[in-house]
C-alpha cells in the first residue's frame, strides 16, 4: 500500500500564507512493498495540472494567483507497482504586491534620545464596530520593533517577537492572523509594540534606532462580511497611543517590566501621528520560521537563599519563565537569569556582561498568571524576589522557531547520549529567529562563523529549509560591494570589523557557500542553490583577491592578510591567548578557499554554469598546490604543527599518496601528544574525527570523542552541561569558572552550539547516515564501530522519507537493520568490507568482525 506521508506547500505541512508568486510543494512517499519508486505524479492547483516525477519543489505554473485567496493543492502520486495514493494541502495567498491602505504610525509626541538602552514600549488601540455579518477576517501586520496583539482581551496569533529578526533596509516580513472567530459588534484592538532589533539596543555596544527613530506599527484588518462585500480598517490617524500601557519596560538583553494593576479603558491615550519611515524595504508574507513556545519546563529544585527562591530546572535552554501567582495589587515581582550559580548557591550573572536579563511583574489583585512576551533569556536557574514559594507556582517555556525534529540518534554509550542532547538543546537555544551565537549575555548575534561549521549537523536534527533560507536572503542583502560578508548577519549596529567595506574573513564569510550547500544536501531543493549562488561567486572572488594581493606566483594562493581582522582557529585550547588564534589565519583561510572554491565549483555544476565549474575547479587546485609547497615541507609534515593545520588539509583534500599518509601520522602524534584532548579551534573541530577515522585511525577519533578530561567534549558532560559550551574550560574540575588572561575578557557562554558540529560524526560515521546525492536520494550507511560503543542506532526524516541505521554488536558478529525510502537507493557498505545496494524497504544483516 503506498501512503503519501507528506505533502507541503513552500515547506510547510498547514498554515502557509505566502507571497510567492510561483509557490512550490513537495511529498514524500511510504509503502509496505520493497523495491518501490515513483512512477508518476500529478500535481493540480487553480486549474493547473503538472504530471512530474520529481518529489521537491516543484514549481506552480498555472494562471497568477489572486491576492488575499485560499488555495487547495493535490497530488496523486502512482509506484512502479501500480499502487496510488492522494493527499492535499491548503495555502493562502498574501498581498502579492497589494499596496497597503493601513499606514505606518507612531507616537509622534514620543522622543526618544537615549542611548544604550530601548525605548519605552508603545501601545497602540483601536475602538470599532462591526454590524453585518461575518465570513471571514484577517489581519495583516508588522512593525519597526516587535509587536504584541490582543483583541477583546485575547491574545491575537501564538508567535514572539514579530515581524521578525530580518535585514530592515531591505526584507521586513508581516503576519497574517485568522480572527474570524475573536470579532464582535463592538470591538478592541490593541497593539503593544516594544523596540526590539531595529529601535532597541542591540549588540554589545549598545546601539539603539538602527532601523528607526522609533517603533512603529503597519496594520490592516480585512473583513469580509456575508452579503459579499468587504471592509478594510488599517492603520491611521485614528489609532490611539501611550508610553503608559502595561508594558512599561522591554528590552532583548535587559528583560520587561511589565503592570498588571494599568487599567487600559483608564489611563490616557492621544492620537497616533503618521510616521515617514526612513528605510523602505520590501515587506513580505512571512517566510521564515516563527518564534513560538515549545517545551514547558518545570524546576527540579526550589532553594531558598539571602538573595530570594532559587529555581534550578535542571536545563540550560533560552525561554521565559511562566508564573502562576497569587498576589496583590502593587506587589512587585522579581526575576533574574542565570546559566550557572556561584558556589554560595546565588546566581552568577557576570557573565551575561552588560544585560540584565530580568523580568519584572508588578501585581494586581488575585489569581494571575506572567509570562515575558518582549524578551526572552538563556538561563537554567532563576532567582525571584517580592513573593514568597507558597503563593507562587513556577515552570518556563523553551523558545526557538518553529523547526521541525527530523533527526534521531542514539548509542550505548550514555555521555555520548547526553552529548547529543546538549547538541539539541544548543540548537533550540540559538535558532531564535536567526542562528545566534548565544541566548543570554548581551551579544545573542547572528554570528556567521558559527552556523557555518554547524550547518550539516543542524540539517540532520532540524528541517532548517525556511529558517535558514529566511536568513540567508539577509545574508545576501548584506555583502558588502566587493564580496566580503559580515561577521553577524542581521549586522544591526555592529561597526567594525564586521561591516568592513572590503574585507572577506575566512570560516565566517564562507557561511554563505557552507550553509546553503549543507541546506542543499540535506533536503535537495536547488531554488536556494540559485538563489545564492551570486552571493557565492563574489564572495570567493573577493577572497582570492585578498590571498593574491601584493603577491607572486603560488604565493598569490597564501591568504595572508592583517591576523587581527579574522579569527583564525578560534578558540583553539591549545594556545593560551585571543591573538595566537588568530596568527594561525594563514592556515585557515588558505584552506578555507580550497573548499569553497572547489564546493562552488561543484554547485556551478550542478546549476549548469560549466565554465564556472572549470575555473573554480582550477582555482581550488591551485590553492591546495601553494599549501603543501609552502605551508607544508612537502613531504606532510607542516611547518607550523597544531591540529587545525593538519585537519583542514587532510578533511579538505589538499594531501594526496604519501603526504597525506605523513600527515595524517603527524596528526596522530599531535593527538596523543594532547593525550588525546581536542587541540582543534572552531575551524578544525567539525572535522577532526572525521580526519583521524577517515584515514585509518578510528580508534584514535574514538579516543578523543570519549575522552572526559579537558578540553572534550565529554568533559563537559561529565561536569554536568545541559547545553555546549563556548569554551572547553567553562568550569574546572571544582565546578568554577576560570577567567584566564587570554584577551577574551568575560567571553563564557555555557550554551554555544559550534563546537557541537561533532554531532555530523555521530551521525555520518557512528550510525553511518551519510547522503550521496542531494536529499539523500542515494545515501550510503557505512557504520565504522569503535570505543566502548557496542551499539548505535540512527535516523533522519528525508524528503523522500525515513533513512535508518539501528547496528549492534555481539560478540565477533555485527547486526544492522537499516530502512530505505520509496524511490531512493542505500548502499550499504558492513565492516567486512561487503557492499550491498538496496532499493526502498527494510533489511537486516550479520558481518563477521575480524
Amino acid at each position: 500500500m503506498l501512503k503519501i506521508t507528506r505533502f507541503t506547500c513552500e515547506n510547510l505541512r498547514n498554515g502557509c500564507v505566502t507571497d510567492e508568486r510561483k509557490p512550490c510543494f513537495s511529498f514524500s512517499l511510504e509503502s509496505d512493498r520493497e523495491n518501490t519508486a515513483l512512477e508518476v505524479a500529478e500535481v493540480s492547483v487553480n486549474g493547473w495540472k503538472a504530471r512530474t516525477k520529481s518529489q521537491i519543489a516543484i514549481p506552480y505554473e498555472g494562471a497568477p494567483l489572486q491576492p488575499f485567496t485560499a488555495y487547495t493543492a493535490k497530488v496523486t502520486a502512482t509506484d512502479t507497482a501500480g499502487d496510488s495514493a492522494r493527499a492535499s494541502v491548503s495555502f493562502e495567498t498574501g498581498r502579492l504586491g497589494t499596496p497597503w491602505q493601513g499606514q505606518w504610525i507612531s507616537d509622534g509626541a514620543y522622543s526618544f534620545t537615549e542611548k544604550r538602552i530601548s525605548p519605552k514600549p508603545m501601545t497602540f488601540r483601536k475602538i470599532f464596530s462591526l454590524e453585518k455579518r461575518i465570513v471571514s477576517a484577517k489581519i495583516y501586520a508588522t512593525a519597526m520593533g516587535i509587536y504584541e496583539l490582543v483583541l477583546n482581551g485575547e491574545k491575537v496569533g501564538n508567535e514572539y517577537f514579530a515581524p521578525g529578526f530580518t535585514s530592515y533596509k531591505t526584507h521586513l516580513q508581516y503576519q497574517t492572523y485568522d480572527v474570524t472567530d475573536m470579532l464582535l459588534q463592538e470591538n478592541t484592538l490593541v497593539a503593544a509594540v516594544g523596540g526590539g532589533w531595529a529601535v532597541g539596543a542591540f549588540v554589545f555596544t549598545r546601539k539603539n534606532r538602527i532601523s528607526a527613530k522609533r517603533q512603529a506599527l503597519l496594520l490592516e484588518l480585512r473583513v469580509t462580511y456575508a452579503d459579499g462585500t468587504e471592509q478594510v480598517i488599517g492603520t491611521d490617524e485614528s489609532w490611539e497611543v501611550t508610553e503608559e500601557g502595561n508594558y512599561r519596560e522591554a528590552d532583548i538583553y535587559d528583560g520587561e517590566t511589565y503592570d498588571a494593576t494599568v487599567d487600559l479603558s483608564r489611563i490616557a491615550w492621544r492620537p497616533a501621528a503618521l510616521e515617514k519611515l526612513r528605510i523602505s524595504p520590501d515587506i513580505v508574507a512571512a517566510y521564515g520560521a516563527p518564534v513560538r513556545a515549545q517545551e514547558q519546563l518545570d524546576p527540579v529544585s526550589c532553594n531558598e537563599v539571602s538573595g530570594g527562591l532559587i529555581y534550578d530546572f535542571g536545563q540550560n535552554f533560552a525561554g521565559v519563565v511562566n508564573l502562576r501567582i497569587r498576589g496583590r495589587a502593587g506587589q512587585l515581582i522579581t526575576v533574574k537569569h542565570a546559566e550557572i550559580l556561584n558556589p554560595d548557591g546565588t546566581l552568577n550573572t557576570t557573565f551575561l556582561r552588560t544585560a540584565k536579563a530580568c523580568a519584572t511583574y508588578i501585581c494586581r489583585d488575585g489569581e494571575q498568571v506572567y509570562s515575558p512576551r518582549l524578551t526572552y533569556m538563556g538561563f537554567r536557574y532563576v532567582c525571584i524576589t517580592g513573593i514568597g514559594k507558597e503563593e507562587l507556582q513556577v515552570s518556563a517555556w523553551a523558545l526557538y522557531s518553529e523547526i521541525e525534529k527530523t533527526g534521531e540518534f542514539f548509542c550505548s554509550n550514555e555521555l555520548v547520549n547526553r552529548l547529543q542532547d546538549n547538541i539539541l538543546w544548543s540548537s533550540k537555544s540559538n535558532f531564535i529567529d536567526i542562528p545566534t551565537d548565544c541566548p543570554q549575555r548581551d551579544e545573542r548575534m547572528g554570528w556567521t562563523g558559527d552556523i557555518a561549521i554547524f550547518a550539516p549537523t543542524a540539517c540532520y536534527n532540524f528541517d532548517m529549509s525556511r529558517f535558514l533560507g529566511k536568513w540567508l536572503l539577509d545574508v545576501a542583502a548584506e555583502q558588502r560591494p566587493t564580496g566580503g560578508i559580515p561577521n553577524t548577519v542581521p549586522a544591526q549596529g555592529y561597526g567594525f570589523p564586521a561591516t568592513m567595506p572590503t574585507m572577506a574573513v575566512d570560516f565566517w564569510g564562507d557561511a554563505c557557500v557552507l550553509v546553503p550547500w549543507a541546506e542543499y544536501c540535506a533536503r535537495g531543493d536547488k531554488r536556494l542553490l540559485k538563489k545564492c549562488y551570486p552571493m557565492m561567486k563574489k564572495y570567493v572572488d573577493a577572497c582570492k583577491f585578498w590571498a593574491g594581493l601584493l603577491s607572486i606566483g603560488k604565493h598569490r594562493y597564501i591568504w595572508i592578510t592583517p591576523y587581527m581582522l579574522h579569527f583564525g582557529d578560534w578558540v583553539a585550547p591549545d594556545v593560551p591567548k585571543m591573538s595566537e588564534w588568530q596568527k594561525r589565519s594563514k592556515w585557515t583561510a588558505t584552506a578555507s578557499l580550497r573548499n569553497t572554491s572547489g564546493l562552488v565549483a561543484k554547485i556551478a555544476d550542478i546549476l549548469g554554469e560549466k565554465e564556472d565549474a572549470k575555473r573554480y575547479a582550477s582555482l581550488s587546485e591551485k590553492v591546495a598546490g601553494a599549501y603543501r609547497a609552502l605551508l607544508s615541507d612537502g613531504n606532510g609534515r607542516m611547518k607550523k604543527e597544531f591540529q587545525t593545520a593538519y585537519v583542514l588539509p587532510l578533511q579538505f583534500g589538499i594531501f594526496k599518496g604519501r603526504e597525506k599518509e605523513e600527515a595524517v601520522k603527524n596528526l596522530v602524534r599531535l593527538v596523543k601528544k594532547s593525550d588525546y584532548c581536542i587541540g582543534t579551534g572552531f575551524p578544525g573541530t567539525p572535522y577532526v574525527l572525521f580526519a583521524l577515522a577517515d584515514n585509518g585511525y578510528a580508534e584514535v577519533a574514538y579516543r578523543m570523542l570519549l575522552n572526559t578530561k579537558c578540553p572534550s567534549w565529554l568533559y563537559e558532560v561529565r561536569m554536568g552541561a545541559t547545553t555546549i559550551w563556548e569554551r572547553w574550560d567553562g568550569l574546572d574540575e571544582d565546578g568554577v569558572c576560570p577567567i584566564g588572561e587570554d584577551g577574551t575578557d568575560l567571553m563564557i557562554s555555557y550554551n554555544h552550539y559550534a563546537s557541537g558540529a561533532v554531532g555530523d560524526f555521530l551521525y555520518r560515521r557512528i550510525a553511518g547516515i551519510e547522503a550521496m546525492e542531494a536529499g539523500y536520494k542515494k545515501f550510503r550507511i557505512s557504520p565504522v564501530p569503535g570505543g566502548d560503543i557496542r551499539y548505535a542506532r540512527g535516523s533522519v526524516e528525508t524528503p523522500y522519507g525515513r533513512v535508518s541505521s539501528d547496528w549492534r554488536l555481539e560478540k565477533d558478529s555485527f547486526y544492522i537493520t537499516v530502512e530505505v525510502p520509496v524511490g531512493t537507493a542505500c548502499e550499504l557498505k558492513l565492516p567486512d568490507g561487503n557492499v550491498h545496494i538496496l532499493p526502498s524497504g527494510k533489511y537486516s544483516f550479520e558481518a563477521k568482525l575480524s
